[in-house]
């Protein structure tokens, strides 16, 4: 597979990172295996969902920490490890949300433990069930040691207190996309195109992009105006950053991904090209093949096609450059100091311009 894309300059705070992670796990299993083997087996899945990826947030972390003249980078390695930690819990629920067993071509650890029931002679909903609550807890305590990261920082009291209430936003405004994108893909709500890009910057942009910038802002003592732009640069950037993958969704070349080019398609996503693509086309027709207990590859392709030839994915395209447009302008302040404008500039460029 094709090695997935750096959004951020390397740091060799972020190797910092994986090793406090590896740390962090390594106490947790232990700790695990006196509560019994079951206990620790989730620990160790917990541990290997937490590996790879593009780890792009804690980067973003750090990276704004030092660019805005911390220097207290324990303080900022645990913030980092703290959004990796969300991040990983985040994607845990959301497998169970869209009923997936796999993740980056391999079985996540939803799908882990259901094979491992199944392998026992359980039934196919016991297997399930087990599965589906090893995620939720694996991703609930997660969610708790993310917190606890922050929580035992030694930093001022106030500065401690508003980076809680940062993660604690991220939870919140994170679940509030979820519960959207839920709502889109069963029709229990019909959006709007704004309704899309509300729930997208909800759901992504919040948790990865705004929030980790705010977060080193915040460590470092920057001044509001500071905070204020980057949050700007954050939201926009997030939000193009996700209709991208709605593009690689759909017509992203799979070994480069690591994504079925057709899971959006089959789980009934509703993304804004697919929103776009129901109110520019013959939305009978593609209703239709959304609609289906089963869409073949000959209906993907056909899906695509619409995609392509009425216009919702030149529109996208527009839309992904608009964005990345937006957020440079909310960079382009004396409170964004050059050296990190530039890095964000790089950041929106391989954000927007990527195939992986």
């Amino acid at each position: 597979m094709t090695p997935r894309v750096s959004l951020f300059r390397a740091s060799t705070r972020v190797t910092e990172v994986t090793t406090r992670l590896a740390d962090f796990f390594d106490e947790k299993q232990r700790l695990a295996a006196t509560l019994g083997g079951q206990y620790a087996d989730l620990w160790a899945a917990a541990r290997h969902a937490s590996e790879g990826g593009k780890k792009f947030r804690p980067a973003l972390v750090v990276n704004t920490y030092e660019a805005l003249g911390g220097d207290n980078q324990a303080a900022a390695v645990a913030v980092a490890t703290a959004f990796e930690l969300l991040h990983t819990a985040f994607l845990l629920h959301d497998d169970v949300i869209d009923g997936d067993t796999t993740r980056r071509g391999q079985p996540n650890l939803l799908g882990t433990f259901s094979a491992e029931a199944s392998a026992r002679g359980v039934s196919a909903r016991s297997a399930a069930t087990w599965g589906e609550a090893s995620a939720i807890l694996a991703g609930d305590l997660l969610i708790h040691a993310a917190q606890g990261q922050v929580a035992r920082l030694s930093v001022a009291e106030n500065k401690r207190l508003a980076l809680l209430d940062l993660l604690e936003e991220c939870v919140f405004v994170t679940a509030a996309g979820e519960l959207a994108d839920v709502s889109f893909s069963t029709s229990v709500q019909v959006p709007v195109l704004s309704d899309v890009v509300s729930m997208t910057q909800w759901k992504t942009a919040h948790y990865s992009f705004q929030a980790p910038l705010q977060a080193g802002a915040i460590l470092a003592d920057a001044s509001e105006a500071t905070v204020r732009g980057l949050s700007e640069f954050g939201r926009n950037i997030g939000i193009a950053f996700q209709l991208r993958d709605d593009i690689l969704g759909a017509f992203g070349a799979e070994d480069e991904t690591g994504k079925s080019s057709t899971s959006d398609l089959r789980e009934g996503k509703m993304t804004l090209l697919m929103c776009s693509a129901l109110q520019r086309s013959d939305t009978d027709e593609l209703a239709g093949i959304l609609s289906q207990a089963e869409i073949t590859a000959s209906d993907a392709d056909r899906v695509r096609q619409i995609l392509q030839s009425s216009g919702a994915r030149d529109f996208i395209e527009g839309l992904i450059t608009d964005y990345a447009h937006f957020a440079i302008a909310a960079i382009d302040s004396p409170a964004i100091p050059s050296s990190l404008r530039l890095q964000l500039e790089e950041v929106a460029h391989k954000a927007c311009d990527r195939s992986a």
